[in-house]
């Protein structure tokens, strides 16, 4: 049984900085594709980032929203992937959630949710202006 679980969120100031956290067990970790996504009240599902599985190199992909400012890495060794997010804005406060999806998929896919088949429950962003 595939788990994912986030941590990491909170209170921050704009401008400032959080590293998620998101802890996966029941899979083959480095044989996945990562992606985190947020979701805002009352918004649609966002993808954030996503950082491939060994074979495609751990290349990484970010929304444009976010491009510059958060970072995206994993350590296979200890089945976890981070957000490094830097120069947080308000429009940034969200639910953001981390979910898993197999190698047979590939860029420009990791931007849609329904690639994924594991989600974890996700961690909550606020930011405060």
């Amino acid at each position: 049984q595939v788990q994912l679980v986030e941590s990491g969120g909170g209170l921050v100031q704009a401008g400032g900085s959080l590293r998620l956290s998101c802890a996966a067990s029941g899979l083959t970790f480095s044989t996945y594709t990562m992606g985190w996504f947020r979701q805002a009240p009352g918004k649609e599902r966002e993808f954030v980032a996503a950082i491939g599985w060994y074979g495609s190199g751990g290349s990484t992909r970010y929304a444009n929203s976010v491009k510059g400012r958060f970072t995206i890495s994993r350590d296979n060794a200890k089945n976890t992937v981070y957000l490094q997010m830097n120069s947080l804005k308000p429009e940034d406060a969200a639910a953001y959630i981390c979910a898993a999806t197999g190698p047979s998929s590939g860029w420009p896919r990791w931007i849609h949710a329904s690639e994924y088949a594991n989600w974890g429950q996700g961690t909550q962003v606020t930011v405060s202006s």
